[in-house]
């Protein structure tokens, strides 16, 4: 077996002008050498021969100039004497890259105001980007109306079970917490007036418009939107979705409408599941706490949650379903091919859709005052 190079070494002269170097100089022996190369004092100008030395790799040259560097000698002054042609090649190679990076101007730094600008920028990019593969979705919907063969039934059966049927447990816990937390707070104020049986109007007409679409859109949000960008995400990094195309087939046909049919379908249907959870999570409260009963509860709900409130609550679930679809499946389409993009792109798809559904319902809460719903 062939012997290991010897250990690197360094000798300064008594005078401090020649540094002499042996051994193996590479990144495993760094850790040894860390010391020396702390305490090495040479004076201006210094002559280093390398005649010695078995090895030499990028990382001990960085390290011994680094050395050379921090005892004041500049590397002008350093001669280099007797290093092979290897050797000197990744000297030389240290040696340029040092000098490319010193004379680079350092970035200017941005102020607050042009950090602004390029924020903005970027949101700007990245909505007028959700419009136009929105205007895709609605142009492949279309087809699929003129064409209902494309339909593919089996995904959209595989993403309603995925959608809907598995996330009817956690909006039903979610919701029902809700209404007994929402009941609680509004029950605390009405009970020093003696108007406990209003908790019902405020439990019932505030979920049915406001808090079941929301929390439910939330909820899927951040679970089948982010699902869909990881699903395609993936699909992306692994070129399937290239292999789709070579195949002829559309992937917005393959991929994107079975999962925004799906939301459409499922997000109505989760929000109507939520609102029942919520009353019965009031009711429980109410029975508990002001002494309403469930059947005084479902009768006041009766005279005082009007159907208008109801449907202006579910009109709003499928543009919430649309806006979250648009949003997880273009991310996914469009993530770079790197998993770390692909995890960057899932966050990033839970955040903008969740402001998507608040931007949205503040645009109904207007509209709808305007038509006086």
């Amino acid at each position: 077996m062939p012997s290991a190079p010897d250990a690197p070494s360094l000798a300064l002269s008594d005078d401090g002008q020649r540094l002499a170097l042996a051994g193996d100089w590479r990144l495993p022996h760094l850790p040894a050498l860390a010391p020396r190369l702390v305490g090495l004092r040479p004076r201006s100008p210094l002559a280093v021969d390398g005649r010695a030395i078995a090895a030499l790799d990028s990382a001990a040259a960085l390290a011994l100039l680094q050395a050379i560097e921090s005892a004041a000698v500049p590397v002008e002054a350093v001669h280099w004497e007797g290093f092979a042609d290897p050797h000197r090649r990744v000297l030389d190679g240290v040696l340029k890259r040092r000098a490319v990076l010193a004379e680079m101007e350092p970035r200017p730094g941005r102020n607050w105001l042009a950090g602004i600008g390029e924020r903005t920028a970027i949101i700007w990019r990245q909505g007028a980007d959700h419009f136009n593969f929105a205007g895709e979705t609605l142009v492949a919907l279309l087809e699929l109306l003129l064409a209902p063969r494309k339909l593919r039934l089996r995904e959209l059966t595989a993403q309603l079970e995925q959608s809907c049927l598995n996330a009817i447990p956690v909006v039903i816990l979610v919701t029902l917490l809700i209404g007994v937390v929402f009941a609680y707070l509004l029950g605390l104020q009405a009970e020093k007036y003696g108007a406990n049986i209003f908790v019902v109007d405020g439990v019932g007409i505030g979920m049915a418009r406001e808090l079941a679409p929301i929390l439910v859109a939330v909820i899927i949000a951040g679970r089948s939107g982010a699902a869909f960008t990881a699903q395609l995400g993936s699909m992306r990094l692994t070129e399937e979705i290239d292999a789709i195309r070579t195949l002829g087939l559309s992937p917005m046909q393959v991929l994107v409408v079975p999962r925004v049919l799906a939301l459409l379908i499922a997000l109505p249907l989760l929000a109507f599941v939520g609102l029942v959870a919520s009353l019965i999570g009031a009711a429980l409260v109410a029975d508990a706490m002001l002494g309403v009963t469930p059947p005084a509860f479902a009768d006041r709900l009766h005279s005082a949650l009007d159907i208008t409130h109801v449907w202006a609550g579910l009109a709003k679930t499928p543009v919430f379903a649309l806006a979250i679809a648009i949003v997880g499946c273009r991310m996914g389409m469009h993530v770079g091919r790197d998993t770390r993009a692909v995890g960057l792109a899932t966050t990033s798809t839970v955040v903008q859709s969740i402001v998507s559904v608040i931007v949205l319902d503040a645009a109904f809460a207007v509209l709808y005052q305007e038509l006086g719903i």
